[in-house]
């Protein structure tokens, strides 16, 4: 059953709504961004961060022109904050292609916590109580219902959820994880994992975000009050997990483009759903698909809210570049293949696929696509290319380059 998007807790997943809200938000980029980022108001009270991320993450609002409407209203100097926090997402997803092997560590370490859930009676009623938001604490399970129920928590609320998920409740970082992105709509592989390896201490090593009362009760304004004994007092990373530390840098994935004059058909997912940004025109289309696949995100049930979403971001996709799709659902990778073969198609082109559980599946796509003679070809974005290089180590060496970024990109 379609859901109401008139109801006030949940967002439309189009392009036109993105768009809405990038328009809406355009006054609030510059210091009231800076000066109120931080707090948490509750469950559809977040006057003051954008609520850009579902948007983002699909590209149904690309990071650039989030970043050109905040240069244009307010200047870089002025909306530098609002920035950064964009560019750490494309911070996050470059730092992940560059170290391919975290977010494989991750999947097979959420097997294991999965098959110790099955085994542990006791740390499956552990899990389940704080999911439903039944862990006693108050703010932790005001902030397990708003996830469940909107598909959406404030950042700030996430890294207190996080943390104390970790060192208060003592839960397997990596099942904490999946809750997230199981429920989250702006749900993505390399901001999701990285960011609960960054407060777990394992991503900037040694240094664990705690989750403390005084922080909680100033920036819910007081809504919440946690009493200090309540929170673990003295954290510790999970390095201990990971005595080899971080894994080697390596080279970005190749990309290979699109021959024109190839038979091809168009894959839209919603790894990107601005497929229209790229010369279409120029291509000999045969097909167009959607292909549905949040559903990848776990081995465990995905909330609807997410699938909702993503079938509409697909469906208004395919309205808006005016081709008849086909609507695929990533099951069987075989299916891949056979789709092309009977369009009579020798390639597939898609807007850049990034690391993450959709990559997964078209690698096991592969083979058959191989045997049927057909290539998968991408495109990337010059956003991207502008900021994957740099994403190495930390953010602080990103930042450094932002100026050259925007330049790079037009936008200064």
């Amino acid at each position: 059953m379609p859901l109401d998007y008139s109801n006030k807790e949940l967002i439309a997943p189009t392009l036109a709504a993105g768009e809405a809200t990038l328009r809406s938000f355009a006054p609030r980029m510059g210091k009231r961004y800076t000066k109120g980022r931080n707090h948490d108001r509750g469950a559809c009270q977040h006057r003051d961060v954008s609520m850009l991320s579902p948007y983002l993450r699909r590209r149904l609002v690309l990071e650039q022109d989030a970043v050109a409407t905040a240069v244009l209203e307010h200047g870089a100097e002025g909306a530098e904050k609002f920035i950064q926090e964009v560019i750490w997402r494309g911070y996050f997803k470059g730092w992940m292609e560059r170290r391919p092997v975290v977010w494989d560590q991750y999947r097979e370490g959420l097997i294991r916590d999965l098959m110790a859930l099955d085994r542990d009676r006791g740390l499956r009623r552990c899990v389940e109580a704080a999911e439903a938001g039944q862990s006693g604490l108050n703010y932790f399970d005001s902030w397990a219902e708003e996830l469940v129920e909107t598909g959406y928590l404030h950042n700030h609320a996430r890294m207190w959820f996080a943390s104390i998920w970790i060192f208060t409740l003592e839960l397997p970082w990596r099942l904490g994880a999946d809750f997230f992105y199981r429920h989250l709509l702006d749900g993505d592989a390399a901001s999701n994992t990285l960011g609960w390896r960054w407060v777990a201490g394992l991503h900037t090593r040694g240094k664990p975000y705690h989750a403390q009362a005084w922080n909680i009760a100033k920036f819910t304004n007081n809504r919440f009050t946690p009493r200090p004994a309540e929170l673990a007092e003295v954290v510790e990373g999970l390095e201990s997990e990971e005595p080899e530390g971080l894994p080697s840098v390596t080279p970005l994935r190749k990309v290979q483009g699109p021959n024109p004059n190839r038979p091809t058909v168009l894959l839209i997912t919603e790894e990107d759903c601005r497929p229209e940004d790229f010369d279409l025109q120029s291509l000999n289309l045969v097909g167009c698909a959607t292909l549905a696949a949040s559903h990848l995100r776990s081995p465990r049930p995905v909330a609807e809210l997410v699938e909702e979403f993503e079938r509409g971001a697909l469906s208004d996709t395919a309205s808006r570049i005016g081709l008849e799709a086909t609507e695929l659902r990533a099951g069987v990778p075989n299916d891949l293949a056979r789709w092309g073969s009977r369009a009579g198609a020798t390639q597939i082109a898609t807007p850049y696929i990034p690391n993450g559980p959709l990559q997964d599946w078209m690698l096991e796509a592969m083979p058959a696509l191989e045997e049927a003679g057909i290539d998968l070809v991408e495109w990337r974005r010059d956003w991207d290319s502008a900021i994957w290089p740099y994403a190495t180590a930390g953010f602080f060496k990103v930042k450094k380059q932002i100026p050259a970024i925007l330049q790079d990109i037009g936008l200064t």
